[in-house]
């Protein structure tokens, strides 16, 4: 009784890891925080009194964006790299 006990303890560990795992490579995570960066820098930008603060808080936003689609490809090769 006492190993059934311990499977399941294991098999509800590794359902909270891959929902874990799924979160952070979501698309709806990077949305969310691509929209929370935008809004964020564009308020500290108003508050400086920076020319075009909407236009300009673009920049940060999209480059989270890119960094997280190319650090994919980034990993696998580091990955490949660290096998050898």
């Amino acid at each position: 009784m006492n190993i059934e006990k311990e499977i399941e303890a294991i098999r509800a560990r590794n359902r909270r890891v891959e929902a874990d795992k799924a979160w952070e490579t979501s698309l709806t995570r990077r949305i969310f925080i691509a929209i929370s960066t935008y809004i964020l820098v564009s308020i500290l930008l108003l508050t400086i009194g920076t020319p075009k603060p909407f236009l300009a808080a673009i920049i940060p936003a999209v480059a989270y964006l890119i960094s997280t689609t190319t650090l994919g490809f980034i990993k696998e090769i580091w990955l490949e790299k660290r096998k050898n």
